[in-house]
């Protein structure tokens, strides 16, 4: 039984991830400083795991929480573009400074595997589409160049240290426990709250950007097949679903899911949005064995389910 590491284990990703890795059997410590994860996304599996409550930003709290570890699976950061760009040294000392430790311990502790959370807004607004690894990186926010910072760490330790490292390019994951009442969360979850309570969703820009919209489960099944997979250490991977949707059309979908006639308000486009983004998931297909589980229409119905029970108290 290998002992996996999560950081940022009681978050929206996190959580998934860890509730899948118990469901097979596996040994799992999370660590997680409650900054935006939350300890209710655990309940169900609170006593088969091992919580500690940590920063990565402290390297010598963390480090005997490596002791024994097989694989880390690293996705603890300040995921949000809008944030960082209100806070960009916050960003940095998290997200830099913060993988910088992790990888450091990890390696000191002789872990097998790092696989590290990274981030499709590192490609910027590159026309090209879609997005393949090999394109030239153009972050155009603070949190796109930490993440994009952390690929080159991670190579840097793969090559030079004895530890290998993967990193995987997530495209705009969703689903539940995504927390609606963030400012930061992601956008679907604040259009399906604005339907189930009444109110009109908010579309910065014209509607017209597109984004491959990822259910969480088919992120779960790819980063976990990220730890096993020969041939990973040492690539940067997309995680999507090869597929993009504007929010225009996401919009209609939901009217549909909903049986709604919702008409959107619209906004002044936000600072250093990408304006279109999907994935080329061929590297994920041959170096994972990846295929999306989950198509985006069925995960915007299962969250909207979770959310009208979350909003609803049940």
């Amino acid at each position: 039984m290998a002992l996996y590491l999560v950081t940022g284990g009681a978050g929206f990703i996190g959580s998934h991830i860890v509730e899948e890795l118990v469901g097979r059997g596996e040994s799992v410590r999370v660590l997680d400083n409650l900054s935006t994860g939350r300890e209710v996304n655990l309940t169900a599996i609170r006593g088969k795991i091992d919580f500690r409550q940590a920063d990565i930003r402290d390297l010598e709290s963390i480090r005997p929480l490596f002791a024994g570890v097989d694989y880390v699976i690293h996705l603890a950061a300040l995921a949000s573009v809008a944030r960082s760009m209100e806070n960009p040294v916050e960003t940095t000392l998290v997200n830099l400074n913060g993988t910088l430790h992790v990888l450091l311990a990890a390696r000191d502790a002789h872990a097998r595997r790092v696989v590290m959370a990274a981030t499709a807004a590192a490609y910027g607004d590159d026309p090209a589409l879609p997005r393949v690894e090999t394109q030239m990186p153009q972050p155009l926010s603070p949190y796109a160049l930490t993440k994009l910072a952390d690929e080159y760490y991670g190579q840097i330790f793969n090559r030079n240290f004895g530890l290998e490292v993967v990193a995987l390019r997530y495209f705009n994951i969703f689903g539940p426990r995504q927390d609606p009442q963030s400012p930061y969360t992601g956008v679907l979850s604040k259009f399906i709250v604005a339907y189930l309570r009444g109110t009109t969703p908010t579309i910065f820009g014209d509607g017209e950007q597109s984004r491959d919209f990822t259910y969480v489960a088919n992120v779960v099944d790819a980063t976990l097949r990220a730890c096993l997979a020969p041939t990973a250490p040492g690539k940067v991977i997309n995680v999507g679903t090869g597929k993009s949707s504007t929010l225009n059309q996401t919009i209609t979908l939901l009217n549909t899911i909903l049986g709604a006639q919702v008409k959107p308000q619209y906004a002044p486009p936000r600072v250093a949005d990408v304006r279109h983004s999907t994935a080329d998931i061929s590297r994920a297909r041959t170096t994972l064995g990846y295929e999306p589980l989950v198509s985006f229409e069925d995960g915007l119905r299962h969250t909207v389910d979770w959310l009208r029970a979350a909003l609803a108290g049940v």
